[in-house]
C-alpha cells in the first residue's frame, strides 16, 4: 500500500502502527518491540517518493523504527501492565483469604473444566467434607486455630485420593474435592478412606485435635451435570449424612424429593395450626403388674387438605430445628391439658418437649398457667425430655425440670439409653421416670443379653425411685419378658398405636371389658 501511494513521504505509512498495537495487545512487551522492529525495517526498504525513486536518507528511516520502538514498547509495557494485574485479580478471586485454598470460584471453575474433558466411560465426582466440630476449635482456640485446621485437614484429603486433589474450602467448616476419571463405586471406597484420615490427630498450635467428618458426594453421568447441579446434590447427601449419623453418603434423587417436599410442608405449619389440621392422638400406656390402662402418650399429627395423616416425620425434625416449635409445642400442651381436664379414666398424660422447649421461658409460663387451670389434675401431665435436651447446660436443664416438678408436672427422660444421658445426671435431675427406648426392646425374647440389659436399666430406674416404661412393644413375647422383668409400664403397637380422642376412650372401655372378661370368664 505504501509503495503504491507514492512511498514513505505520504501519510500511508503510519498505518504500519495498527499492526505494531496489535502484537503489543496480543504477545505484550516483547510482541510489540519485535513488530515495531519488523515494521521499521520494513518501511526502510521503501523509497521515500517511488515516481522519482528519491530514497529515504538513514536518519528518516531510524527515527521512523525508533517511533515504533517507542510505540511498541510503550504500548506492550501497558497491555503487559494490564494482563498482570488483571491475573492478579482473578488469582486473588479464587483463594480463600484466611487459609489460602482455593474457593467457591475456584471449585465452580475446576468442575466445569473436569466436566467438559471428562474421559469416555468415565465421570466426574464431587466430595463435600463438613468438620463437624470445628466450632469446638473456633471457641477454644479461636479463628486462626480453625483456619490451620481447614488447611491441615485440606493436605491430608488432598494426598489421600490416587493421583492427588485439590482440596477447596467450600466454607467455614467444609472442604471440597474434584475426583475425576471415576466410576460410581470409587465414591464409596474414597469416601472410607477420608473417614480413617479424619480419626488420625492433628497437630494445631502444638494441641493434637482429632476432628470428626462427615461426606456427601455426587456424581455426574457423561450426557449430563453442571457445576451447580453437582455441588447441590453433594450438599443434599452431606445433610442426609448428619441427619442419618452416617460418615459418608451418595447423593439419591429422593433426598431432593423430600427435602422439596419437607420445604413446603413446614412452609403450611403456621397455616395448618391456625385453620385447625393439627391433632392429637393418645396411644395407651398398660401397666404390666396388672394389666390395666395406666394413662396414655399424646402424640401430634397433620391431617392434611385431603383427610390423610402426614408422618409427623415428614415435618418435626425440621420443626424442631425452627421458631416454629414454640407455637407448635403450645398447641400440643393446650390439647394436651384440655384432654386430661375432662378425661376421667386413670394414669397420666404424657408429651415430648424438646431441647428449645426446655429453656423457652414463654413456654413454661404457659405450662404453669394451663396447669394452674387443671387444678387438683394438675398430676396428670407429664413431660417427656430427650437426653440430648441435658448435655447442653446440665444445671439449666436440672433448673428447667424442678420448675416444672413445681408445677406439679411429673418429668421422664425419653428414649433412655440411646443418648449421652448418664447416672451421674440422673442423681442430680429431679425427673419421676424413665422411658426405655425401643431399641432395647427388639431382641428381648431371643436375646438374653438383650433381657440383661434391660433388667440392668430397670433396676437403675428402681434404684432411683422412678417409673420405668418401655416403648415399642409388638410382640407378646416382647410383653411377657418386660413383665416377668418387673418393668412398671409399657406401650406399643401390640396394645394400641396412637388414637385420636373418642377412639382413645372406645378402647380404653374396650380394653376394660376384655380385661374383665379374661379374670371372670363366668
Amino acid at each position: 500500500m505504501v509503495y503504491f501511494t507514492g512511498g514513505t513521504a505520504y501519510a500511508y505509512p503510519y498505518l504500519m502502527m495498527i499492526p505494531v498495537l496489535l502484537g503489543a495487545a496480543w504477545y505484550l512487551l516483547p510482541g510489540g518491540l519485535i513488530v515495531a522492529l519488523v515494521a521499521g525495517v520494513l518501511m526502510a526498504l521503501m523509497p521515500l517518493h517511488v515516481d522519482a525513486g528519491t530514497a529515504q536518507s538513514s536518519s528518516n528511516w531510524l527515527i521512523r523504527i525508533a517511533m515504533f520502538m517507542l510505540l511498541g514498547g510503550v504500548a506492550g509495557w501497558l497491555f503487559q501492565s494490564r494482563r498482570q494485574a488483571t491475573e492478579e485479580r482473578i488469582a486473588v478471586a479464587r483463594v480463600d483469604p484466611r487459609s489460602g485454598l482455593p474457593n467457591m470460584v475456584a471449585l465452580e471453575e475446576d468442575l466445569l473444566k473436569s466436566l467438559r474433558h471428562r474421559k469416555e466411560g468415565k465421570s466426574v465426582g464431587l466430595m463435600l467434607v463438613r468438620i463437624t466440630d470445628i466450632t469446638d476449635v473456633m471457641e477454644a482456640m479461636g479463628m486462626d486455630a480453625s483456619d490451620e485446621l481447614i488447611l491441615a485437614m485440606g493436605e491430608r484429603l488432598r494426598h489421600a485420593i490416587r493421583g492427588g486433589a485439590t482440596a477447596y474450602r467450600f466454607s467455614n467448616a467444609e472442604l471440597a474435592l474434584i475426583v475425576s476419571d471415576i466410576v460410581p463405586d470409587d465414591l464409596t471406597r474414597i469416601a472410607g478412606r477420608l473417614t480413617e484420615i479424619g480419626e488420625e490427630s492433628l497437630q494445631i498450635q502444638q494441641v493434637p485435635i482429632r476432628v470428626q467428618l462427615v461426606m456427601g458426594s455426587s456424581v455426574a453421568s457423561e450426557e449430563e451435570g453442571s457445576p451447580e447441579s453437582l455441588i447441590h446434590e453433594a450438599r443434599i447427601a452431606m445433610f442426609a449424612a448428619i441427619e442419618r449419623r452416617l460418615s459418608h453418603s451418595r447423593y439419591s434423587p429422593a433426598f431432593q424429593r423430600r427435602t422439596v417436599h419437607a420445604i413446603q410442608l413446614i412452609a403450611r405449619v403456621r397455616k395448618g395450626l391456625a385453620e385447625g389440621e393439627f391433632e392429637l392422638h393418645y396411644q395407651p400406656k398398660i401397666r404390666l403388674a396388672d394389666g390395666r390402662v395406666c394413662g396414655c402418650e399424646g402424640l401430634i399429627r397433620w391431617r392434611g387438605s385431603d383427610g390423610g395423616l402426614i408422618s409427623p416425620g415428614m415435618f418435626m425434625p425440621k420443626v424442631e430445628s425452627t421458631t416454629l416449635i414454640s407455637p407448635v409445642t403450645r398447641f400440643v400442651v393446650e390439647q394436651a391439658c384440655r384432654f386430661a381436664e375432662h378425661e376421667t379414666g386413670p394414669g397420666e398424660v404424657s408429651i415430648n418437649l424438646s431441647v428449645h422447649n426446655l429453656y423457652d421461658e414463654e413456654l413454661l409460663q404457659v405450662i404453669r398457667m394451663l396447669v394452674e387451670r387443671l387444678g387438683s389434675r394438675a398430676h396428670t401431665l407429664e413431660v417427656e425430655i430427650t437426653e440430648s435436651a441435658l448435655i447442653g447446660d446440665l444445671e439449666a436443664a436440672r433448673q428447667a425440670i424442678q420448675r416444672m416438678r413445681d408445677f406439679g408436672v411429673g418429668v421422664s427422660i425419653d428414649d433412655f439409653g440411646t443418648g449421652f444421658a448418664s447416672f451421674e445426671y440422673l442423681r442430680h435431675l429431679p425427673i419421676t421416670g424413665l422411658k426405655i427406648d425401643r431399641a432395647f426392646v427388639v431382641g428381648l425374647e431371643e436375646d438374653k443379653r438383650a433381657r440383661d440389659l434391660m433388667a440392668c436399666m430397670i433396676d437403675v430406674g428402681h434404684a432411683l425411685e422412678l417409673v420405668v416404661t418401655a416403648e415399642g412393644v409388638e410382640t407378646s413375647g416382647q410383653h411377657e419378658c418386660l413383665r416377668e422383668l418387673g418393668c412398671d409400664q409399657a406401650q406399643g403397637f401390640y396394645f394400641s398405636p396412637a388414637l385420636p380422642a373418642s377412639e382413645y376412650r372406645e378402647w380404653c372401655q374396650g380394653y376394660a371389658a376384655r380385661q374383665r372378661l379374661s379374670l371372670d370368664p363366668s
